[in-house]
């Protein structure tokens, strides 16, 4: 709301070149809003708008926008800017912008940091992509178990200002390895001149820094918290993930298995900053896959051709079975992914879940097949067709069907992950498109069998 608000007042005084009222009208405008404003301009007045944003939020700002505008903005700004602007940057931030950069304009970028900067920036590359290591901060507060409370709290007051957050405070030993955390609420309630280690129960929950970042966003929602530390596999601290860095994360996973789960590779970017092409290439891939996997229910039609002319009737009902089938294996495979990646169950629970899906399928495809079952009758008898033993026989055989193709797409869904998950794939891939593919497949197959038993000797 505010945005919109403001976007005529910005124009105006861009327009009439009131520098000094647009920076005052800035100044007031939350970074977050300020980020959305300068997206919805064009380059030039965007550009404009971001040199006047006052240096103490430029950062916080340019954080927020889009890797395209993001991109467009270091190409335009002097050096001096830039240097500036990282300078106001936490650690993990500047990771982020370099990682996001073409390659003709990481130099660029580097070579505007400090030289202290730079070593820090460089060390948290050298990380695995998407592990911890890449979103760690290393700006936070660190205190010792034999300080008093006294010398902790002046030692907040000190570096706090340059820290993440200091809702956490950690303890270290000689070592710098990580012995416990504390809430700054303890530290502040406690009698100055205790020591620290009065209050300490060596118990924390950590990260290592090789983690995925999928660990962080389930360990920050297990624990609750608003930050973790992070530690080598020696237990020496060395930085912290806050939770504003794991929404990044978390939104990021979530729309890359949402794609993946639509039957498509997933984006590089924003899909607004994405290109034609590169959609293209993203999609074209399962698209293909998926052709090529209707080329078999085709060919399972085929098979089936002589049936079909001896007893067209069946036709009618080949979408009610393909369809049951594929939606009852899009929504187990649906189930399955998102319980495996919330750990709510693990790879090794797969025959529980078997037997729950296997119970589940068979009271699903009974509930479908009765229903299948009467609404054929109904439909026969309003259409004003003579439910004679002809359409008996094939209300039952469509119902068993319904039954059986159920309960298979249930097991295919549900069993998929787990299988692609032992190979070490995503098995976000296995729903939608890709098990209703499947069960396209064995659907066809499944209805024309039991049709065949039921129907030999009544119609052929």
């Amino acid at each position: 709301m505010i945005v919109n608000l403001l976007k005529p007042e910005l124009h105006e005084l861009i327009k009439s070149g009131d520098w000094s009222g647009l920076r005052d009208v800035l100044e007031d405008v939350p970074a977050a809003d300020l980020a959305e404003i300068i997206e919805e301009l064009d380059e030039d007045k965007a550009l404009i708008i971001f040199r006047l944003v006052p240096e103490s939020k430029s950062a916080q700002v340019f954080t927020y926008l889009g890797k395209t505008i993001g991109i467009e903005l270091i190409k335009r700004l002097s050096g001096e800017h830039i240097k500036q602007l990282l300078s106001e940057m936490s650690p993990d931030d500047r990771v982020s912008l370099v990682d996001n950069l073409p390659g003709n304009l990481i130099q660029r970028v580097l070579n505007s940091m400090e030289p202290d900067d730079l070593l820090e920036v460089k060390k948290l590359l050298g990380y695995p992509e998407n592990s911890v290591g890449r979103i760690m901060t290393t700006k936070y507060v660190r205190i010792k178990p034999e300080w008093t409370i006294e010398k902790s709290m002046q030692h907040i007051r000190d570096w706090g200002k340059s820290a993440e957050t200091i809702n956490v405070i950690y303890v270290v030993d000689e070592n710098s390895k990580l012995i416990d955390d504390l809430k700054l609420q303890q530290l502040i309630l406690t009698p100055l001149e205790l020591h620290v280690k009065s209050i300490i129960d060596y118990s924390f929950v950590a990260l290592n820094v090789s983690d995925d970042q999928e660990e962080a966003v389930k360990k920050l929602a297990k624990y609750d918290r608003v930050a973790l530390p992070v530690i080598d596999g020696n237990g020496v601290l060395v930085g912290l993930v806050t939770a504003d860095d794991i929404f990044d994360v978390a939104e990021e996973e979530t729309t890359e298995d949402m794609q993946l789960m639509a039957g498509m590779k997933a984006l590089d970017s924003d899909y607004s900053e994405s290109s034609i092409g590169d959609m293209i290439k993203k999609r074209i891939g399962w698209l293909l896959v998926l052709f090529i996997g209707q080329i078999l229910t085709a060919t399972a039609l085929g098979v089936f051709q002589d049936i079909l002319k001896s007893v067209v009737i069946l036709s009618l009902f080949i979408p009610m079975i393909l369809s049951s089938g594929g939606n009852s294996g899009s929504q187990a495979a649906t189930l399955i992914i998102r319980a495996l990646s919330t750990d709510d169950i693990n790879l090794k629970e797969w025959t529980n879940v078997f037997k729950r899906e296997v119970l589940s399928g068979l009271i699903l495809g009974l509930l479908v097949g009765i229903s299948g079952f009467i609404i054929i009758t109904v439909w026969a008898y309003f259409g004003g067709i003579t439910f004679n033993h002809v359409w008996w026989f094939s209300a039952t055989a469509v119902a068993l069907s319904l039954i059986s193709v159920v309960l298979f797409g249930n097991l295919l869904g549900s069993m998929m992950p787990f299988f692609l998950s032992k190979l070490g794939l995503d098995p976000a891939v296995t729903s939608g498109p890709f098990v209703s593919t499947i069960s396209d497949v064995t659907g066809i197959v499944i209805y024309f069998s039991i049709a065949v038993t039921i129907l030999k000797g009544v119609l052929f």
